[in-house]
């Protein structure tokens, strides 16, 4: 096991490494160039903008350039924001917490729903309830997920209304500004987007899981299980569900780096004050040493947690050896 992790660390560190130079590139590369966004401001005159490019080192050739940002990066500077001037770490981290909350809590409700909608509508395989859930799991991948949020906000913030007119549930923002903390404040201002994000990410885990189960309730060692007399209960949850739970695993290992990366629409189309509505904001403004930052960081996450996945793997089915 450790020589295996071992390896796939070294591993993960070259492809990173490779990543962050196409990454670097591309931005480079961008039409207009870093100064765009300086470029199309009529207060910068030319002296202004020699003096940017010479200030961010512009004028040197791109390799010269990447080394300079590889090695700032390696000792935690991924330089300052060209809009706030902050290091651009502490943009991120000022947002981490909010992107945290709102995907953590979408995973728990999501998981929450697909795991047990999974394992019912196999056990249940062709009847109504089944037939119900498919056609919502359905629905759910099919929807686009912007055209989903806007109508709840549609619905929810704009057409309904309570006695004092106030909307029904906030369709912005992860508070009330101006107001006191309130923890049911900050569950009405959850509710739309972890709906909207639920919805859509349920739809998928159920249906692997349900496929999955119906793979392993098959099974010789399910079959056997029952001959032996075990409960129903036992059989589905303690025989077949953990080596059905595998190909979940995996959704959810690569899933997890957006706890970090956030929904980038849902954020946006929210006002969620995450690192998704930073990415977008940061995209708009050229702001690239923020959009390097959080690039190079939702890679390094995707990257570890395959390793993850992996490892559980080996911990759910003993069958798997890591060598």
């Amino acid at each position: 096991m450790a020589t295996y992790l071992l390896r796939r660390l070294l591993q993960s560190i070259l492809t990173l490494l490779v990543i962050s130079m196409i990454l670097f590139g591309l931005i480079s590369s961008v039409p207009g160039g870093i100064m765009s966004a300086y470029q199309e401001n009529p207060d910068f005159t030319a002296e202004d903008l020699a003096r940017l490019e010479a200030k961010y080192g512009l004028n040197d050739p791109v390799p010269v350039r990447y080394l300079k940002w590889l090695g700032n990066t390696l000792q935690d500077d991924f330089g300052n924001s060209f809009i706030s001037k902050r290091p651009a770490l502490e943009e991120i981290g000022d947002r981490l917490p909010n992107t945290m909350l709102l995907m953590g809590v979408m995973l728990i409700v999501t998981l929450l729903i697909a795991i047990p909608l999974g394992i019912i509508s196999a056990i249940k395989q062709y009847t109504w309830f089944d037939h119900i859930t498919t056609t919502l799991a359905f629905a759910g991948q099919s929807l686009p997920v912007f055209w989903f949020g806007l109508l709840l906000i549609i619905i929810f913030s704009v057409t309904l209304k309570e006695a004092d007119g106030k909307p029904f549930l906030p369709g912005s923002g992860m508070y009330t500004l101006g107001a006191p903390f309130s923890l049911i404040d900050r569950i009405e201002h959850l509710i739309l987007p972890v709906t909207m994000l639920a919805f859509v990410s349920a739809a998928g885990y159920m249906r692997y899981l349900r496929s999955s189960m119906l793979d392993v309730i098959n099974e010789d060692y399910v079959r056997t299980a029952r001959a032996k007399g075990a409960r129903e209960r036992v059989v589905i949850f303690k025989h077949a569900m953990r080596n059905a739970l595998i190909p979940l695993v995996t959704l959810i290992g690569l899933d997890l780096p957006s706890l970090f990366g956030g929904a980038l629409f849902t954020e946006t189309i929210f006002a969620w004050p995450g690192i998704g509505r930073l990415y977008f904001a940061a995209a708009l403004k050229t702001d690239y040493p923020v959009v390097m930052a959080v690039l190079i960081i939702y890679s390094a996450l995707i990257i570890l947690s395959s390793l993850l996945v992996d490892v559980i793997y080996a911990i759910l089915d003993p069958r798997i050896r890591l060598s």
